[in-house]
């Protein structure tokens, strides 16, 4: 079994359908609630998984147990062990590896988007096999405005450049959301109204948001079942880059 350390650090966000994927895959799941639950050590685990949340990823005064889960991304990252950040998380790990962090300069952006692959996705083990634009579902206040050092760009939208993004040859963070439902993304817009006043005129309307949520789960379940396989040493892991000059 594929033992998978779960970070959750809001209950408003919990693993939900990617949960489902991982463990159909084969993926035996850790999931830690914070700050309740404490943050193990990452000895017998085969990967981990960093869900968002609310918070910012700074917001130690706040949140002082934020620092600890820097911490574990950043360890996770020099042990080259197969990590996903999803919103929050993926901040979580740009900060945690030299990266920024801060309040979204085009203001909020939620609801349904398309994201677009990058050239160094296609010959990614993740996501070479996604389309070209990939359904997804947005609901952030900040925004990764420096990628960590060697982070390879995977996706993009015209809002936000640093929609996905790889350190080394396993470790993934995601700006958007792939683990949620309709009933989760409501619950949060029916929370934060203000934010919801920036998704586009119908796109958080329940119907919508069903039809959204299936699309996302025609190209991310593969995606998850995907890094199951990463995880479990069934999938070799990306080349790294090796960039050079442009012949004379």
């Amino acid at each position: 079994m594929t033992r998978i350390l779960i970070i959750q650090p809001d209950a408003s966000d919990p693993v939900g359908p990617l949960g489902d994927w991982l463990t159909e895959a084969g993926a035996e799941l850790d999931v830690r609630l914070l700050p309740e639950q404490h943050l193990p050590e990452l000895d017998g685990y085969r990967a981990v998984v960093c869900l968002g949340g609310g918070m910012g990823a700074e917001d130690d005064a706040k949140h002082p147990w934020l620092a600890d889960v820097r911490r574990l991304l950043s360890k996770a990252a020099a042990q080259n062990l197969p990590t996903l950040g999803v919103c929050l998380g993926a901040q979580l790990l740009a900060v945690a590896t030299g990266g920024r962090v801060e309040v979204a300069p085009d203001g909020p952006e939620v609801g349904p988007h398309l994201v677009n692959k990058k050239d160094a996705a296609w010959t990614d083990p993740l996501f070479a096999d996604l389309p070209l634009l990939q359904d997804v579902l947005q609901f952030h206040t900040d925004a990764i405005t420096r990628l960590p050092p060697g982070a390879e760009l995977l996706a993009s939208s015209p809002r936000y450049a640093h929609q996905a993004y790889r350190l080394g040859r396993c470790v993934y963070g995601v700006q958007f959301h792939i683990e949620t439902t309709p009933e989760v993304v409501e619950s949060w817009a029916a929370e934060c109204p203000e934010e919801a006043e920036f998704a586009r005129p119908g796109s958080l309307e329940h119907e919508t948001l069903v039809t959204v949520h299936a699309d996302i789960a025609e190209t991310w379940r593969p995606f998850a079942h995907r890094f199951v396989k990463l995880a479990a040493g069934e999938l070799e892991p990306a080349v790294t880059s090796q960039r050079t000059l442009p012949l004379a």
